[in-house]
């Protein structure tokens, strides 16, 4: 993998900038490097499975969940899913919105039938960080995508973020109105919060809304819709 004393640089420098456009120079020679390293994983990958699993792929796919999740690359299926193969259909971009990716999300839910819809916010979000100022500098299409985020301007991001997915959570709603009442979906919001800002605990996906239900004390507790239990008493 890339070398510690890189990664830590990377680091240091992205949260030395305050701004949501991190302006990192390029450099050919790592990108060198790195396509390097993405062709040993992946035969390291191939080598750790049998013919049959690829061939199971090969087969189609029939994943679980559809998750929307934020384009920031600290954000990866493998905190949700050892095995995300066939399993998780993602759908990213910046600021985990529904608009963004309208098609890509029906496709999952109504052509895929996942039975799960997850919106994943995250701590320390850029996009949220601009959207809940003055962006107008950034180029457009960027902007375009931040224009339909709907949150108050100068509130602390990590509020920002739980408000953003629970609007993700309630646009969805209105969109799958008809499977989330046949009990063929659910509808989750959480906040990936690797920075620990919600003080639950570095790393952990803090579940912060279930079908519209925004009390962990009642969502822990809600029954599984008749269409659900009745499938699992077959």
């Amino acid at each position: 993998m890339l070398k510690k004393q890189f990664a830590a640089l990377l680091t240091a420098v992205f949260f030395a900038v305050p701004v949501f456009a991190e302006e990192h120079g390029g450099d050919v020679a790592v990108a060198q490097a790195y396509i390097k390293e993405i062709q040993a994983e992946d035969k390291a990958y191939v080598a750790a499975h049998d013919a049959a699993f690829f061939q199971g792929l090969a087969k189609g796919q029939h994943p679980r969940a559809t998750v929307v999740t934020c384009s920031d690359s600290r954000v990866q299926t493998n905190m949700l899913d050892k095995t995300p193969e066939g399993d998780l259909f993602m759908v990213r971009n910046i600021g985990n919105q529904l608009a963004s990716n309208k098609g890509s999300v029906q496709y999952g839910v109504n052509h895929l039938g996942s039975s799960l819809l997850l919106f994943i916010g995250h701590s320390a979000c850029g996009a949220i960080k601009a959207a809940g100022g003055d962006y107008s500098k950034l180029e457009e299409p960027i902007k375009k995508e931040l224009d339909t985020i709907n949150i108050p301007k100068g509130a602390a991001i990590i509020d920002n973020v739980k408000t953003n997915v629970n609007n993700q959570v309630a646009a969805a709603l209105k969109e799958f109105a008809d499977k989330v009442k046949k009990g063929e979906l659910l509808v989750v919001g959480a906040v990936y919060d690797f920075a620990d800002d919600m003080k639950q605990g570095a790393g952990n996906l803090n579940i912060i809304n279930m079908n519209g239900e925004t009390d962990p004390a009642k969502f822990r507790n809600m029954p599984a819709p008749p269409a659900i239990a009745e499938q699992e008493r077959h």
